[in-house]
């Protein structure tokens, strides 16, 4: 009887190691590539909300050319602005325009997040529910919960 039970304890720790905590991995990773993607709506939104606020039509700025390399460069109209919309497509917008889509687009990048986060307690209780029956298997006092 010991042996079957070593055995089953074997398969719930395989499949916690094997499928639940990769997927808890990259659940985390990709919840975190929206909270990035999150920052940038977010700085391009309050970089908007300042040229208006101070009424900038023409500025010198740093434009990175690659390998963080930089050069200066002169925006002689800042009225209109391009926006990268994914896929390498950038949008030419009004400051008004941009903010529109701007919270458009956070309010689906919070909901990704929501999404991501209500994943990542799903797999959370599927470790703590397997490791619960991993102790029933042995006959293990429960951990005290805090």
């Amino acid at each position: 009887m010991d042996s079957k039970i070593h055995e089953k304890v074997k398969q719930y720790e395989g499949f916690i190691d094997g499928r639940l905590k990769p997927d808890l991995v990259k659940a985390i990773a990709e919840r975190d590539k929206v909270f990035e993607q999150q920052k940038i709506f977010s700085d391009l939104r309050k970089n908007i909300q300042n040229l208006e606020k101070h009424s900038v039509t023409s500025l010198t700025t740093l434009v990175n050319l690659g390998s963080e390399v930089y050069m200066q460069a002169e925006v002689p109209d800042t009225r209109t602005i391009f926006v990268d919309i994914g896929l390498g497509f950038h949008v030419e917008f009004t400051w008004s325009e941009a903010i529109n889509y701007i919270k458009l687009r956070e309010e689906k990048l919070a909901r990704q997040i929501e999404e991501y986060t209500q994943l990542i307690a799903s797999v959370k209780a599927h470790i703590k529910m397997v490791c619960e029956g991993i102790r029933e298997l042995l006959h293990l006092q429960a951990e005290p919960s805090y």
